[in-house]
């Protein structure tokens, strides 16, 4: 049998990170982007969605080549956003 991961992409505020776990919950690898921040007015902030998914696919490439993996030993996928 072929182990399989656990992919989480973590989008934050200023940040996005994708991680792969193996089944005891090892971190594999991880890849992380920082991305800009925009202020419209005082208490907003924006960012550029289009290249939030970008960065988010480039990462999970990145983090997938890094643990000598494709995607088809991908079991799971989780995410989590900015939570706003």
């Amino acid at each position: 049998m072929t182990d399989r991961y656990i992919l989480a992409i973590d989008q934050g505020t200023t940040s996005s990170r994708c991680i792969v776990f193996d089944r005891r919950a090892t971190v594999v690898a991880l890849a992380r982007a920082e991305h800009p921040q925009s202020y419209p007015q005082p208490g907003w902030v924006e960012h550029d969605a289009a290249r939030v998914w970008r960065d988010v696919r480039k990462l999970i490439t990145r983090a997938l080549r890094d643990a000598g993996l494709t995607a088809d030993r991908i079991a799971a996928i989780g995410i989590a956003n900015q939570r706003e």
